[in-house]
Order: structure tokens, then C-alpha cells, then sequence
């Protein structure tokens, strides 16, 4: 689906240029609060000047975003399963208006707190509440891989996350207990910058592929060949450079305040633990992604740090911050599910 089709599509159905503008926000607002996670770390420890972050995280979020897709897109196909959209055209597509809607104003309540929230889990939330208003309980019928590949995400980018991080910490102190701290310092401040680009795109893998499957969701219901005969999508390179150009601009608007949280709140960290919660973090978001599974990126960079951290001393970790931030994930799924699902009703009725 070339660039000029696609705005063709556009032109025939206002309707899904609205759906365009809403994800498009969405893409923004996950900018806003999710991609300073990839470069928290670097920011907080002086590895990178905020400015050099943002440009770096606008590169490799790219990067990540094409190179994923030509390597496996099953994260987008994944998404694109989260809910049954049965109906037509003009119901489906109100309906992930709705969804898209109740995302903004989750995620923009979390962001006035400076909580780092997940938008992967609102994404799966507000589009589910959005198919279940629209097919009622059948909302969710078909779609249970979808769900369990959340379930391991979940899995992974807490126990998995926290597990792999402290253990690498204890590792890598114990191989570098004996080497010159000045000389070890300047190879962690280098070392961190690595992290932070795989960071930053491994954020545009697993991210970026899952917005984009929304705008190719909605589009298959006007354009049903945008899905393969294998179920899944081809994803056109225009879209991947819109998407990681509205992500980037989202972080230069918005991101420092999730920079503390992360980066400075919930833990101080030096240079070299910077770089083994980035580097960890990447790690399992990569392999992941090569299964399909949609895994926070949120969640995973803060149990990471959170393993580093409590591999120094268990104190070390600010708990309070931690308290507020799960709190946060666990009310997402509900929260922004139950925004998405009274949005696509009121939608409904209205429209």
C-alpha cells in the first residue's frame, strides 16, 4: 500500500482520517511517556546531554521500528488480534476512534503525574473495551494467543526483567572488582550510550510495530487486502518514518519528567548500572519481539533498574515510587479498558 493509495483511502472516508488523527496522538503522547524510558538512564547518569538522548532515541527508534519489520512483524499481527471488530465499516472504525480516545486521556493523566505508565497495555486495553462495546462478550472471542502473548510479556518484563538484571549486575561487579575505577568508568560511560541506542530501539521495535498495526487494523476494514493470506501485515516503509518522526517529537515535547522518575526518583544509579538495565532490558524486549509477544517497554526498563538497584542494597530502591508506578499498571488494564469500552458506547450512540 503505497503513500498516494493510502491518501486516497483517506479522502473516501473522512472518518478514517479521524481514526489517523487519534493514533497519531496516541503515537505522540507514547513519545510523551514511554520513549524516555530508552534513554532515562543515559540522561540521569551524564552518559548524554538530554538533547543528544532525544536525537539518538529519534534515530534508533527508527531503526528499530524498519529493521524489526523486515525481520518479523508478528508483534503487529499480535495487536491487530487483541479484539473481534465485527460490524460495518463505519461501526468499526467509530469503535477504534473510541479506543484511541480513551488511551489520550489515560495516558495524559498519568503523564500531568509524572507516572510512567505503560502504553502498550492501555493500547491493548482501549482498543478490547472498544470491541467489547461494539460485539458485546464475542468482543473478545478469538483472541485468546493474542491474550496469553500478553500474559508472557507480562511475565518477562517483570520476573524475567528484574531476575536477568540483578543477576548480570552481581556478574559484572564481580568480573570488574579488581579493575582501575577511573579506566572502568570511562568504558561503562561509552558502554551506556550502546545501551541507551539499543534501548531506544528496541523501544521502536516493540512500540512502534504495535501503533502501526492499529493504523493497518483500521485500514483493513475499508481495505481487507492490507492483511496477507497469512494473517499478518506489510507494513509500508512511509508509515514506519511517520511513526517513529510523531514518537520523537512526543519525547522532545514531553520527556524529561518521566527522565526523573525512571532515571532519577526511583534509583540513582552510576554509569555501569545504567548500562546493565539497558542492555538487559533490550535483551528480553529483542527476543520477544521475535515470538510476537508485546511486552511493555515501560515495565521493562523500571524492573531492570529496579534489579540493578536492589542488587547493591536492597534499600537502594526507592519502594515508595515503585508502589506508585505498579499501582499505576495494574489499574491500566481496567481503567483504560473501561475508558475505551463507555467512549465506543457514547460513540456509538452518537454517530
Amino acid at each position: 500500500m503505497d503513500l498516494l493509495y493510502f491518501l486516497g483511502l483517506l479522502a473516501d472516508r473522512p472518518v478514517l482520517l479521524v481514526v489517523v488523527l487519534l493514533v497519531s496522538l496516541v503515537i505522540l503522547i507514547n513519545g510523551w511517556t514511554d520513549a524516555p524510558n530508552a534513554i532515562a538512564t543515559c540522561v540521569s547518569t551524564r552518559a548524554m546531554s538530554p538533547r543528544a538522548a532525544v536525537i539518538m532515541a529519534v534515530i534508533f527508534n527508527f531503526l528499530g521500528v524498519l529493521i524489526m519489520s523486515l525481520i518479523s512483524s508478528s508483534v503487529t499481527a499480535t495487536i491487530s488480534n487483541m479484539g473481534n471488530f465485527h460490524g460495518d465499516t463505519h461501526q468499526q472504525l467509530i469503535a477504534i476512534c473510541a479506543g484511541m480516545v480513551g488511551i489520550v486521556i489515560w495516558a495524559t493523566a498519568a503523564w500531568f503525574f509524572g507516572i510512567p505508565t505503560s502504553e502498550s497495555h492501555a493500547l491493548i486495553a482501549g482498543i478490547a473495551g472498544a470491541a467489547v462495546a461494539l460485539n458485546g462478550l464475542d468482543g473478545f472471542s478469538g483472541t485468546g494467543q493474542a491474550w496469553l502473548n500478553v500474559l508472557y510479556g507480562i511475565i518477562i518484563s517483570t520476573v524475567i526483567g528484574f531476575g536477568f538484571s540483578f543477576f548480570a549486575t552481581k556478574v559484572i561487579n564481580y568480573v570488574f572488582r579488581k579493575a582501575n575505577r577511573r579506566k572502568a568508568n570511562k568504558f561503562f560511560a561509552k558502554a551506556q550510550i550502546v545501551g541507551g541506542a539499543s534501548m531506544a530501539f528496541m523501544h521502536g521495535a516493540q512500540d512502534g510495530l504495535k501503533f502501526m498495526g492499529v493504523f493497518l487494523l483500521a485500514t483493513s476494514f475499508i481495505e481487507p487486502s492490507v492483511i496477507g493470506a497469512d494473517g499478518t501485515f506489510v507494513i509500508p516503509v512511509w508509515l514506519m518514518i511517520y511513526c517513529s518522526i510523531v514518537m520523537g517529537l512526543g519525547t522532545s515535547i514531553g520527556g524529561y519528567k518521566i527522565i526523573k522518575t525512571v532515571g532519577l526518583d526511583m534509583v540513582r544509579l552510576n554509569q555501569c548500572q545504567g548500562f546493565i538495565s539497558d542492555i538487559t532490558a533490550s535483551t528480553c524486549l529483542f527476543f520477544a519481539s521475535l515470538v510476537g509477544i508485546p511486552i511493555s517497554t515501560t515495565h521493562m526498563k523500571s524492573t531492570s533498574i529496579m534489579g540493578v538497584g536492589s542488587a547493591k542494597r536492597f534499600r537502594s530502591v526507592d519502594w515508595n515510587v515503585v508502589k506508585d508506578m505498579v499501582l499505576t499498571w495494574v489499574l491500566t488494564f481496567p481503567g483504560c479498558g473501561l475508558c475505551g469500552f463507555l467512549i465506543a458506547r457514547l460513540f456509538l450512540f452518537i454517530f
